[in-house]
């Protein structure tokens, strides 16, 4: 199958990403969302990450060092090549459609692309309710950060058309994608979205089972976990914690500077799914107490200009 038409569900800090970014990438990209407030909030995440392309390649005319792999496929292009780029990025915003509809965007659809809150709950009523209208053709992936494709390929109505497709945070520059598939998933269907994942500048990285977490997250999650538990212990301020590892390790970034770019509400929704948390003397619960306060105050991230840091 010819992947054309891309549905978007979920318009957070990657599902935006991944639908601009296969938009900028040639596909007509639709944005499902749940209410006219997800748009509002998804408009100004959409035009902040054009404003992000837009920049990275003007940069990239005079400074080679700003060459990001999921924007162009090779740093050796000419001036006019990168012009055409921008032109991609400012023609993959202004032709995205939002919508709140079931019925509009699975018109036609051949690809959706899950992107919605780590509640099970919230999945499975969204692909109930997207199969009544979905055509036999599409494909389904979720961008799960860490549930299980098996845990809900039977309620997509198609589970052999069922896997998952993992993005990174800023994927025009950190350009993986992990595909995942589940014991029903059948091979063509998984071949198909190594392929997909090529055509929008994403290096696919191929599971050969399941694994919670994948590859990325079960080695980055640990990581995040350890800094939360010392931050809800009180053993340091975030910031020390980010200038411990950055000074020690060499990285650009701590931790806590990573879940602002991951998002507060994510990072507490996977905190809240561990049993654990229903004891208030437990690390979860002190780390969920902690997020929550932040969240509340909405200092959810990057995205909403504050999270563990202004920006």
């Amino acid at each position: 199958m010819n992947i054309k038409k891309v549905v978007v569900a979920g318009g957070g800090v990657l599902g935006s990403q991944i639908a601009l970014q296969s938009s900028y990438c040639g596909f007509d990209v639709t944005i499902w969302l749940r209410s006219e407030g997800s748009i509002e909030r998804a408009q100004p995440k959409l035009e902040r990450f054009k404003n992000i392309y837009v920049q990275t390649l003007e940069a990239f005319k005079t400074d080679k060092s700003q060459y990001c792999r999921g924007l162009a496929k090779s740093p050796d292009i000419s001036e006019e090549e990168i012009d055409e780029l921008i032109e991609n990025a400012k023609n993959g915003y202004e032709s995205l459609t939002l919508t709140t509809s079931y019925e509009e965007a699975a018109e036609d659809a051949d690809l959706v692309i899950e992107a919605i809150a780590e509640d099970p709950e919230q999945k499975i009523a969204f692909y109930q309710e997207l199969a009544k209208y979905l055509p036999e053709k599409t494909i389904i992936v979720t961008n799960s950060s860490t549930l299980l494709p098996s845990m809900f390929a039977e309620y997509t109505g198609r589970p052999e058309k069922y896997l998952a497709l993992h993005f990174a945070n800023t994927i025009w520059a950190n350009n993986t994608a992990e595909v995942m598939g589940h014991p029903g998933t059948n091979q063509k269907y998984y071949d198909e979205i190594v392929q997909f994942a090529e055509d929008i500048n994403m290096v696919p990285l191929q599971l050969k089972k399941e694994q919670p977490g994948y590859i990325l997250n079960s080695m980055l999650v640990p990581f995040l976990s350890a800094a939360e538990a010392l931050y809800a212990m009180d053993v340091a301020d975030p910031e020390t914690i980010d200038k411990t590892w950055m000074l020690a390790t060499g990285a650009p970034n701590g931790p806590f500077r990573i879940l602002d770019v991951v998002g507060l509400v994510t990072a507490y929704n996977i905190v809240i799914m561990n049993p654990e948390v229903n004891n208030p003397d437990s690390i979860h619960a002190k780390i969920a107490a902690k997020l929550k306060e932040k969240i509340d105050k909405g200092e959810t991230g990057i995205n909403a200009g504050k999270g563990f840091y202004e920006y």
